[in-house]
């Protein structure tokens, strides 16, 4: 029944909006993760309309679209969404959408699915979390690029430049991050988090990576996955887990009370932006800025 609703609603709105659009002459396009929002809007620049549909501290894997999310898909141009079943509740929007007029584009199929980290939980079986390796979002870029370029063609030269540009700016974050997790000893690389978001983060710089809640947080950790990994912790005598922006701090808080019930201690090293970026404009609202704040908050508690 749901599915005819949805059906109806994405025909209706494709009859009535399609010619809503804003008449300033720019693309307008939506994106779903804040990742991917703040990634078109570097390249777009004042070009194009950016509407994301996620923002700070939201989960992707749980979110549902709204009316209102479903008015703003129909009336876009291009669709950007990261793809590899990440945005699980909208993926059944977006394949009705495609039926329709448009396809949206899902970032994650540039890559080299050899590449990825499988996952059993995922119908893509593979790891979402892609934007935690920095060359994979540079892919994301030149994908953005390419499609902005094809659609609003008088507009490619800037495109390209600000592709450029921010290519430059990612290079620079690689090597920043890079000179900071070197003083971090490679015994104490050990990352445990609400959820195994960080897994390609951990594959890039050398982190055994350990969540609570998988890599999904649409799976609940249960007591014999609190008592597992507080025994790991234990036994590797871990000084810091992280909390994440988008997950409840109670899962972590359940952890650290299990490790201390053993007669160990463990801090709470501070909250990492893992499937959202910060609040918009500040620093961590930024893909760049969130990235440098997520390394300095790790290196600093597990020194």
């Amino acid at each position: 029944m749901k599915k005819q609703i949805l059906t109806l609603l994405i025909a209706t709105l494709l009859f009535s909006c399609k010619n809503e659009k804003e008449s300033n002459g720019k693309l307008n396009v939506v994106t779903t993760t804040t990742m991917i929002t703040d990634l078109v809007e570097n390249i777009g620049g004042d070009h194009i309309n950016v509407e994301g549909l996620m923002g700070s501290g939201v989960d992707p894997h749980l979110y549902k679209a709204s009316e209102g999310d479903v008015t703003k898909l129909v009336n876009a141009d291009i669709i950007f969404y990261n793809g590899l079943h990440l945005e699980g509740k909208l993926v059944e929007v977006f394949e009705k959408m495609g039926s329709q007029t448009k396809t949206p584009i899902a970032l994650g199929e540039v890559l080299d699915k050899n590449t990825l980290i499988g996952s059993d939980y995922f119908a893509s079986n593979y790891d979402p979390h892609v934007w935690f390796n920095i060359e994979y979002f540079k892919q994301f870029a030149e994908k953005v690029t390419a499609v902005l370029s094809e659609k609003n063609p008088e507009n490619a030269s800037k495109f390209e430049t600000n592709k450029n540009d921010y290519l430059k700016k990612l290079d620079n974050l690689q090597q920043n991050i890079t000179s900071i997790i070197e003083t971090l000893p490679k015994d104490k690389r050990i990352l445990v988090t609400a959820h195994d978001a960080f897994n390609y983060f951990g594959k890039s710089y050398g982190f055994e990576v350990v969540g609570l809640q998988g890599l999904s947080t649409a799976t609940e950790a249960g007591v014999q996955d609190v008592q597992r990994i507080a025994a790991f912790i234990i036994e590797n005598n871990i000084k810091a887990i992280f909390v994440e922006s988008s997950v409840p701090r109670r899962t972590i808080e359940a952890l650290q009370a299990a490790v201390k019930s053993k007669g160990h201690d463990v801090e709470i090293g501070g909250t990492l932006y893992s499937d959202a970026l910060g609040n918009t404009g500040t620093v961590e609202g930024t893909y760049i800025g969130m990235f440098e704040y997520n390394v300095k908050t790790i290196v600093d508690a597990l020194k």
